[in-house]
């Protein structure tokens, strides 16, 4: 007889809370009964959503192809509005006199923080990245311009973790007050922490308390494996002051899960087109805030839909790692290089990988380059894509092939290597 005992143990995963784990199709139809509940509440009361559903049912708006048909809001189209109606351009469902807080960005850009507890989701992504309660987080990020540093300390408070504000802190004070108070979590970028790490290195100051961290930006393989040998598990999670926390790791990192009650689709750069299933295009996020219902924005960062779920057994959309800045080019030869000429090659070649267009100095002449990932034939495979590439820049170039999954997902689709002087 079999007993309780004799049965193998499964690992349970461990998660932040149920949302996470729903069947997909549940998710997307609560998702959408939530999202007309708001716009039906908020419409009344925020005259920039009333003029974007202008003409739309918002009772019909039952599916990916209803919510299609409302234009995309881009941060230039905030800035004008706030202009106009300062402090958040007629976008807020809550008075500016209720918000817990207004925070100021680039260009004077207003981002409210309401009163909710985690308002800007980045509990999720803090838990995913080792975070527990009463852990002591570190957070390198600024109060003082933007909005990233309020991000990470309200999902630490969600969390119940008391947080270190060090950002204006000189270094030597940072590696000081790290090895005193030993907190576990650091937040920040990479740069940050390898110098905070490399710095406590040369003063023979002990940070080996901090054994998790969760960065935003930039985040080679190298470096992160010189965290990993270092002793500090790092992972990566993209936020924005408009959205709060869209995306974060979990489980591997090859590939960021989309945060909960949001909901993504993919344009072509700058356009308001759908890009066809697998292909890259630039994130238009829909957030579900009652306070700030954000209705179909467009991110300006680059990504894709990866096929397979992640392997920590969350069940929401897996996104490759954005690429900030959707409008990022270069000037070549009189010529404007942007990532809309990426995205129509790669629909041309359905069969490729990753793209970049590499724009080099070589013997006092500028060349570019496309690399993209390939494998199989690439002899006849080059013919048609120099090509296309003429097509579709107006540019001569040349054609580099390298492995399937070389490319790395944090850097831009548009690399400039020319030297600045």
């Amino acid at each position: 007889m079999l007993t309780l005992s004799a049965l193998p143990m499964i690992a349970m995963p461990d998660l932040f809370d149920r949302l996470e784990t729903r069947v997909p199709q549940t998710r997307e139809s609560i998702l959408f009964r939530d999202l007309r509940h708001i716009l039906t509440v908020a419409k009344s009361r925020v005259p920039a959503l009333r003029a974007q559903l202008k003409g739309f049912d918002v009772a019909m708006l039952a599916t990916r192809a209803d919510l299609a048909r409302i234009p995309i809001v881009r941060r230039r189209d905030l800035e004008a509005l706030q202009v106009d109606a300062p402090p958040f351009g007629g976008t807020c469902a809550t008075r500016p006199g209720a918000m817990k807080q207004i925070i100021v960005g680039d260009g004077l850009m207003a981002a409210p923080e309401g009163q909710a507890k985690d308002w800007w989701g980045a509990a999720r992504a803090l838990y995913a990245a080792g975070l527990r309660k009463g852990s002591v987080v570190v957070n390198a990020f600024s109060y003082d311009w933007g909005a990233q540093g309020h991000i990470v300390a309200s999902g630490a408070y969600a969390l119940g973790c008391p947080v270190m504000p060090l950002a204006g802190a000189p270094m030597s004070v940072k590696v000081r007050a790290i090895a005193r108070i030993k907190p576990r979590f650091f937040s920040g970028t990479a740069e940050h922490l390898k110098s905070l790490l490399d710095y406590a290195g040369e003063h023979e100051v002990d940070v080996s308390s901090i054994k998790h961290a969760l960065v935003m930006g930039p985040l080679g393989a190298g470096l992160r494996n010189e965290f990993h040998l270092r002793g500090v598990a790092v992972t990566r999670a993209f936020a924005t002051a408009e959205l709060g926390l869209v995306a974060y790791e979990s489980g591997t990192p090859d590939g960021f899960t989309l945060n909960e009650g949001l909901i993504l689709e993919l344009v072509v750069p700058g356009g308001a087109a759908l890009v066809e299933p697998g292909e890259a295009g630039e994130m238009v996020v829909t957030r579900l805030n009652a306070d700030y219902p954000l209705l179909r924005f467009g991110t300006g960062a680059i990504s894709a839909i990866l096929p397979h779920p992640s392997a920590c057994g969350r069940t929401n959309t897996r996104i490759r790692a954005p690429v900030e800045h959707a409008a990022e080019g270069a000037e070549f030869c009189g010529m404007r290089l942007h990532s809309e000429h990426i995205v129509e090659i790669a629909r041309r070649h359905p069969n490729l990988g990753r793209l970049r267009l590499v724009v080099r100095r070589a013997k006092e002449q500028d060349v570019l380059i496309l690399r993209a990932e390939h494998r199989g034939d690439e002899a006849s495979m080059s013919e048609s894509l120099t090509e296309t590439l003429h097509k579709i820049t107006q540019i001569r170039g040349t054609i580099e092939f390298v492995t399937p999954g070389s490319l790395p997902d944090d850097e831009g689709v548009i690399v400039d290597e020319r030297p600045l002087n």
